[in-house]
């Protein structure tokens, strides 16, 4: 499932950081600042040294600093030292909506998913619009097998959110796999009419087609997929699995090759099955 990104942070400008900085060289929310605009640029371990030397300088603003040192850990897979660092955070302000947030989504990506709903929990008792606590443990709930919670959650992010393309899109893979293939459709639908780009709606809604036996449709989709993105392995081998079953075997054989090119594991009894089918060897 997709997972939103952490909010970025609105800084001032690097130059302006330099400056204060060189006026005053312990002056710590200028470290912050310009360790946030580091984020932002993705350079990741000064973001962290200046973080670092925030918490050096003013232990007043540790817990602004622990927060971001540990988003900044989070981005780099570092998740146990994000973790220590939103629990520091926590320990400063037990009312950091977002470090419980960030924590949660840290766990979630570790796989912990009981500790990761806790945390949304506690993030949408402080504050009960985070559309993204609601849509993180959406997805959590859907890791755990647990449909109709995840549904449940989705809904109530697009009730704040009504443009929440990925709160569509995730809804419609949940609807997918219970078996509802026109809800999936719809929300396939809903999510590409806010992000035309979203070349994972397309493969999906391609499934969709696909386990309805609307094949065409599916190729279309698939087609539009790989447009969006001409690397993208799945799409190659679910469009060539629509036309092994269209009988279209150069076809499917050209997709399923490309896939493999790009990386992608094709089943054994897919390949064994397209062998005997096609009469060819590749």
């Amino acid at each position: 499932m997709a997972v939103s990104l952490i909010v970025g942070f609105q800084t001032v400008p690097k130059k302006t950081e330099a400056a204060a900085l060189e006026i005053n060289p312990r002056y710590a929310k200028a470290y912050i600042n310009r360790g946030n605009t580091y984020y932002n640029k993705g350079q990741y371990d000064l973001a962290i040294a200046d973080f670092n030397k925030a918490l050096e300088i003013n232990p007043k603003l540790a817990g602004e600093a622990y927060y971001n040192r540990g988003r900044t850990y989070y981005t780099k897979g570092q998740y146990d030292l994000a973790i220590a660092d939103f629990n520091k955070a926590l320990e400063i302000n037990p009312r950091d909506a977002e470090a419980y947030y960030n924590r949660g989504r840290t766990y979630y990506t570790k796989g912990q998913y009981d500790q990761a709903i806790a945390d949304f929990n506690k993030a949408l008792e402080i504050n009960p619009r985070h559309a993204d606590a609601y849509y993180n443990r959406g997805n959590t709930y859907f890791n755990k097998g647990q449909y109709d919670l995840a549904i449940a959650d989705f809904n109530k992010a697009l009730e704040i959110n009504p443009r929440h393309a990925e709160a569509y899109y995730n809804r419609g893979i949940v609807y997918r796999n219970k078996g509802q293939y026109d809800q999936a459709i719809a929300d396939y639908n809903k999510a590409l009419e806010i992000n035309p780009k979203l070349a994972e709606a397309y493969n999906n809604r391609g499934n969709a087609y696909f386990s309805k036996g609307k094949f065409d449709q599916a190729i279309a989709d698939f087609n539009k997929a790989l447009e969006i993105n001409p690397r993208y392995a799945e799409a190659y081998y679910n469009r060539g699995n629509v036309y092994y079953l269209k009988k279209e075997y150069d076809k499917s054989w050209e997709n399923v090759k490309k896939a493999q090119e790009l990386g992608y594991k094709i089943p054994s009894n897919f390949l064994e099955d397209l062998r005997k089918a096609s009469g060819k060897e590749r």
